[in-house]
C-alpha cells in the first residue's frame, strides 16, 4: 500500500494520459447528474461534486446504493463508477439507468459493466485494474473530470490544475510523509474525529475510509457548520481517548473559520488533543489532492505502527462470500 501511495504522481500522470486519449460523445438535455458508485470507486464522485460545485449549472446526486432517485429519466447523465466493474450495487444502479433510459457513461477496469457498456454502446473510459480500489482515486476521479469536461459540464482549466497538482506532489513529497508521520503517531490507540470546514468534506471523508481499510480503526467525521447545530451539543465529557483531527483549505468560508476557532478550545478541552491539516497548492483540485494524499499516509504509517497489513479486507471478502449464497 504504501508503495501504491508513494507512485500517487505517476498514477495522476498516466489517468490523464488516458484522459487526454478517450473519445467521450456529447450529450443532449441533460438537467442533472448522477454519479453512482461505493467506496473507492465512489468517493470520486463526492470530491468531483465539491470540486465543481460553484461552476455546473445542473444538480449532480452521488448516489451509493441499488437504487436509483425517482427523478432519473432520459434528461439524466448518469456516471457508473467501479473499479472492478463488478460491484453489485454499481450493477444494479445502472441497469435501472438503461430501464430508466437515462445517458449513460462509465469508469472501470472491467467486468459486467464494461461488458455491457461495450454491448450497448455507451460512452465508457477503461482504467488500469488489478490494484486495490481504494489506491486508484487517481485513475477514476480524473476519468470522472474528463467526463463531465466533454459533456460540457466541468471546466477544462482543472486539467491544467491537474498538471500543477502533479508539481506540488512531487515537491511536498518529503514533507508530507513527515508531517504524516508526526501523525500517525498521535493518532495510534486513539479514536479519530475528523472535521472539514466545508469546503472540503470529501477528502475527509476519504481520510476516514483510509483509517478504516488500511489502519483497521473506527472513526467518524463531520463537518462545518452543520456540527454546529447537533454534534456540538456532545462535547461534554473529558475522553483522552478522542482526538481531533481538522482538514482546511484556503477556500473555507469566512463565518465557518471563525465557528472553527470559537470551537477549537471546547474540542481541546474534552479530547486529548486537535491537529491541524492545512492544504497546500492554489486550485481547489491541487488542495484536495494534497489533503487526500496526506491522509493516505497518516492511514500507512497507523498500519505500520500497529504491525498490519493495510491492504488485506477479510472481512469485506467474507460479506461477498456470504452475499454470493443468496
Amino acid at each position: 500500500m504504501k508503495d501504491l501511495v508513494q507512485n500517487f504522481t505517476a498514477q495522476l500522470k498516466e489517468a490523464k494520459h488516458i484522459a487526454d486519449k478517450a473519445i467521450i460523445s456529447s450529450s443532449k438535455n441533460i438537467q442533472n447528474i448522477v454519479v453512482t458508485g461505493l467506496g473507492g470507486s465512489g468517493i470520486g464522485g463526492t470530491i468531483l461534486s465539491e470540486l465543481i460545485s460553484d461552476s455546473c449549472k445542473v444538480p449532480i446526486v452521488i448516489n451509493k446504493d441499488y437504487s436509483l432517485p425517482a427523478f432519473v429519466n432520459e434528461h439524466t447523465l448518469v456516471i457508473v463508477s467501479s473499479f472492478s466493474g463488478n460491484t453489485e450495487e454499481t450493477v444494479s444502479a445502472m441497469q435501472q439507468a438503461m430501464a430508466k433510459k437515462a445517458q449513460i457513461a462509465c469508469v472501470t477496469s472491467g467486468g459486467k459493466i464494461l461488458e455491457i457498456a461495450k454491448q450497448h454502446q455507451f460512452d465508457f473510459i477503461e482504467i488500469p485494474g488489478g490494484k486495490s480500489p481504494r489506491a486508484c482515486i487517481g485513475y477514476s476521479l480524473v476519468q470522472l473530470i474528463k467526463i463531465l469536461e466533454a459533456k460540457g459540464f466541468a471546466s477544462n482549466t482543472l486539467f491544467s490544475d491537474l498538471e500543477k497538482t502533479i508539481e506540488l506532489l512531487s515537491k511536498e513529497n518529503a514533507a508530507i510523509k513527515t508531517e504524516a508521520e508526526i501523525v500517525a503517531k498521535k493518532l495510534l490507540n486513539k479514536i479519530t474525529v475528523i472535521y472539514s470546514l466545508g469546503s472540503c468534506e470529501g477528502a475527509a471523508v476519504r481520510f476516514r475510509q483510509q483509517i478504516n481499510e488500511n489502519s483497521k480503526m473506527l472513526c467518524w467525521h463531520h463537518v462545518f457548520p452543520e456540527m454546529n447545530h447537533n454534534e456540538l451539543v456532545g462535547w461534554t465529557v473529558k475522553n483522552e481517548n478522542i482526538i481531533v483531527v481538522t482538514f482546511h483549505t484556503s477556500f473555507d468560508f469566512k463565518r465557518t473559520v471563525k465557528r472553527y476557532e470559537v470551537c477549537k478550545p471546547i474540542f481541546e478541552k474534552y479530547s486529548s488533543g486537535v491537529i491541524d491539516i492545512t492544504a497546500k497548492g492554489n486550485s481547489k483540485l491541487e488542495q484536495f489532492f494534497y489533503l487526500i494524499n496526506i491522509g493516505d499516509w497518516i492511514s500507512c504509517y497507523l498500519a505500520d505502527l500497529k504491525g498490519i497489513d493495510a491492504v488485506e479486507v477479510k472481512v469485506i471478502d467474507h460479506l461477498k462470500s456470504e452475499l454470493a449464497k443468496f
